[in-house]
């Protein structure tokens, strides 16, 4: 009587397993599909942004050069896996409770923390790029002018990494204070530099260009008098000449 009672129960057990283990099975045969064309059409966008030319110009491309993926196909595996992530979650979650869906729940809220992460990467490669490029335009003339514009794009794209290692949570007792050291060290330069060591020069050159704007005010101020009288002239000239003046005669007067 208990062995039938144990295999009616594990026979219990088995149908009602197999209709979960096959909507397990469709669900992720369906994310697999989802995230597969997903990852084509990322790849398709991204290739039409010219996403790889934005990430060579920041610096991005270099950097990955020994790696096997480069910009692109590291955003398109990121959208592959996340999706992936989700129909694991949503196919575990056949099976009720478990400590594999709650893992798996607590990985894919974490996802848009990564999505910011990544789009805060790629604006800051983006503007380090622009600005490198603005720095080597205003300064080619001086031979330091690529070692500023490389100094600036690693300058930028550090912060942005930083500030996507904060945004994602990963060791923030050690990011936050390193941004905030960062940033306190340029303001440091910038009010040394600008209030104190830039003084002189900005004063040598202001009193540089007074003494310019003096010595051509005399100038400038005979060429005004020549031009008011020339206009004077001028009017003079253009108006008619007055007739003179006759008396009548009357004739047969001795």
């Amino acid at each position: 009587m208990n062995i039938m009672d144990s295999l009616n129960d594990a026979l219990r057990t088995i149908i009602t397993f197999v209709p979960k283990l096959a909507a397990f099975l469709l669900i992720l045969l369906i994310g697999w599909l989802i995230a597969k064309g997903l990852r084509k059409l990322v790849d398709v966008v991204l290739t039409r942004l010219r996403f790889d030319r934005a990430m060579e110009r920041g610096g991005i491309q270099r950097a990955m050069e020994g790696s096997k993926y480069d910009p692109k196909d590291l955003v398109s595996a990121v959208v592959y896996y996340a999706v992936l992530l989700l129909a694991l979650q949503v196919a575990f979650g056949v099976f009720g409770p478990n400590a594999v869906s709650d893992l798996l729940t607590a990985i894919v809220s974490w996802l848009p923390q990564l999505a910011i992460a990544i789009i805060i990467v790629v604006v800051a490669a983006a503007i380090a790029g622009v600005v490198a490029d603005l720095t080597s335009s205003v300064l080619g003339r001086f031979t330091w002018s690529r070692f500023v514009a490389r100094l600036a794009q690693v300058f930028i794209i550090a912060l942005g990494v930083i500030a996507a290692l904060n945004q994602m949570g990963i060791a923030t007792t050690v990011t936050m204070p390193v941004l905030i050291a960062v940033l306190a060290t340029v303001g440091g330069v910038l009010v040394v530099g600008l209030g104190g060591g830039m003084v002189r020069p900005m004063q040598q050159r202001w009193e540089r260009w007074l003494g310019l704007a003096e010595s051509e005010l005399p100038a400038a101020r005979s060429e005004m008098q020549a031009y008011q009288r020339g206009r004077e002239d001028a009017l003079r000239a253009s108006q008619p000449a007055e007739e003179p003046h006759t008396e009548p005669t009357e004739y047969g007067r001795t």
